[in-house]
């Protein structure tokens, strides 16, 4: 049997692909972080399921359970917040199966930054204005960071930041920006983006900090700091331009 690692999306239960739901659809067990994954989407799961909260559980056991699960004949879906791609331990999940000679496969989902960006009404990579965006997040009380991607390193190497994982310290994020871009950088906090209960802060690095105090935000947030955040202009991209060769 498979065990399939799904991209939940965002928040929204819409937000899921069609291939994530008929995986989901279609497995006797589902594996989920209770805080990040929607009631609804639980409920696409078939009759008599056994649906697992991972949210309190360490690595040894959710493995324990995909192996369990394997070893039963049960396909099982894993859901991940947002894309798999990004922050979802699915790295140190897989390795494990491997060793264990479980069979596994990673169905893509609608990642947070894109969802923030939608809410944002905004281009990530505009043109003449932003082209490089970096993902990223905030070392504090998590993984040391590798060398060489610190966030000092990415504030001075320009472009558009989204940082994860980092709203509980954004007064410290905004000091380590501050020191490589003004205070006059556009800088945007989405928090549950795509949930109906969705928080949009729009502000700069001299008084986002105080907007994310004022408004309570802790935590399942994005911070967007560029100045793609919010522009109303750009130049038009070579993709449409009439000057453009076609063949």
């Amino acid at each position: 049997m498979t065990v399939r690692f799904v991209g939940a999306g965002p928040g929204a239960p819409d937000l899921i692909t069609v291939r994530g739901l008929r995986a989901l659809a279609t497995s006797p067990v589902c594996l989920y972080a209770g805080s990040l994954v929607p009631e609804e989407l639980l409920g696409q799961c078939p009759p008599g399921a056994r649906r697992v909260d991972t949210a309190r559980m360490t690595l040894d056991e959710i493995t324990a359970e995909l192996v369990e699960a394997h070893a039963a004949g049960h396909d099982v879906a894993r859901l991940c917040s947002g894309d798999p791609a990004v922050f979802s331990a699915v790295a140190e999940q897989t390795r494990r199966l491997d060793e264990a000679g479980v069979p596994w496969e990673i169905v893509p989902g609608v990642p947070a930054f894109a969802a923030a960006a939608a809410a944002l009404r905004t281009e990530l990579t505009v043109p003449g204005v932003g082209q490089s965006v970096v993902l990223t997040r905030d070392a504090a009380n998590a993984t040391p960071m590798p060398e060489g991607e610190s966030l000092d390193v990415w504030a001075a190497a320009g472009g558009t930041l989204v940082l994860h994982l980092a709203v509980q310290r954004c007064a410290a994020v905004v000091e380590a920006l501050r020191r490589h871009r003004p205070a006059s950088e556009p800088v945007a906090v989405v928090a549950r983006a795509s949930r109906d209960d969705e928080v949009v802060l729009r502000g700069t690095l001299a008084d986002i900090a105080d907007r994310v105090e004022e408004a309570g935000v802790r935590r399942t947030a994005v911070i967007v700091v560029g100045p793609v955040v919010g522009v109303a202009e750009g130049c038009e991209s070579h993709l449409y331009s009439a000057a453009r060769a076609r063949p």
